[in-house]
């Protein structure tokens, strides 16, 4: 694929896809049940509980409880979908995650919305920006965080097929959607744009904003790889290691802390296998606060021109 064949198809939020799939899943899938912590509105679960309202639990503000009936759910075959905003989903109920889903592998989908700097003006309490470490270090956790519309919309019909713990990521502002009609599977990578002289390596809404990216390096003359690392684990390792085979350096794009997310992650895979230049491009051990969602990208690093500075930066290490 190349950058002049990803189509621009509409905007919308990412948990709109999240709550359509919800509501295809509601028609073809029994099993599925949905709970959430207060907060059915902004995940987008109305239209599932107006078809549904035997299998929607309103747990209230009352997360670890959420959590504690997903995983007793599971025993009698039901695919518990969580939903929160995601600084809720993890950081209040690591604990219950721990210790009631991961540490005996139950099927339970922790759903989390308005992850990351884009939430915008609910400011630093709700912006998490470790959540993606502290899930991914979690035995047998599977974490998802797709880039647009469609794709969470894909990602949350294959989540419910998945067996096992699953944290899928996603966010409230309006997006570009590009990925329609782009096969989704989980643990393995999209290759957006092929390149030669750099690999940029991203996932959730810096996807986007890393193709921006590549459009003006290669107005520079710049051959640039984008891939689009939508699960962060199992990570595609192959994908990976064929990439920088080829183009020797690479820039990791995250809307996340980059001590322990995605960058650390393709880090360790190059450090074991192909050591090469890497720069990353997140938010340094900080954390948020209240603003537009593209005042933070750019007063945090995350900006278009940040991601092409640091693509500078990197292939002059080569």
């Amino acid at each position: 694929m190349t950058l002049s064949e990803i189509t621009v198809t509409g905007k919308k939020d990412t948990r709109s896809g999240f709550g359509d799939g919800m509501t295809e899943l509601g028609k073809t899938n029994k099993n599925v049940v949905a709970l959430t912590a207060d907060l059915a509105g902004s995940l987008k679960l109305n239209q599932f509980i107006k078809d549904n309202p035997e299998r929607f639990i309103q747990c209230g503000i009352a997360e670890a409880n959420m959590i504690g009936i997903a995983a007793g759910l599971t025993i009698g075959g039901k695919i518990p979908f969580t939903t929160t905003f995601a600084n809720f989903s993890t950081g209040r109920v690591y604990d219950q995650i721990r210790q009631s889903v991961a540490y005996s592998g139950k099927n339970v989908k922790i759903c989390a919305s308005h992850a990351g700097l884009t939430l915008g003006e609910d400011g630093a309490t709700h912006q998490i920006l470790e959540d993606i470490g502290m899930m991914k270090m979690l035995p047998g956790m599977t974490v998802i965080v797709p880039c647009d519309y469609a794709q969470t919309k894909a990602a949350t019909l294959a989540i419910a097929q998945f067996e096992g713990p699953v944290y899928l990521r996603f966010g409230r502002p309006v997006w570009p959607i590009f990925t329609e009609g782009i096969p989704f599977e989980i643990g393995k990578a999209q290759v957006l744009n092929e390149g030669k002289d750099l690999t940029i390596f991203a996932c959730g809404h810096m996807v986007w904003i890393a193709l921006e990216a590549a459009k003006a390096l290669e107005v520079n003359g710049l051959s640039v790889e984008v891939i689009n690392i939508h699960t962060i684990k199992p990570l595609d390792e192959a994908a990976i290691l064929k990439s920088i085979s080829k183009t020797r350096c690479a820039v990791t794009v995250e809307e996340h802390n980059i001590l322990g997310g995605l960058g650390d992650s393709v880090a360790q895979v190059a450090a074991r296998h192909l050591p090469i230049p890497i720069e990353y491009v997140g938010t340094n051990d900080t954390f948020g606060e209240s603003g537009t969602p593209m005042e933070l990208l750019e007063k945090y690093g995350l900006s278009t021109d940040h991601i092409i500075r640091a693509a500078e930066k990197v292939v002059k290490r080569k």
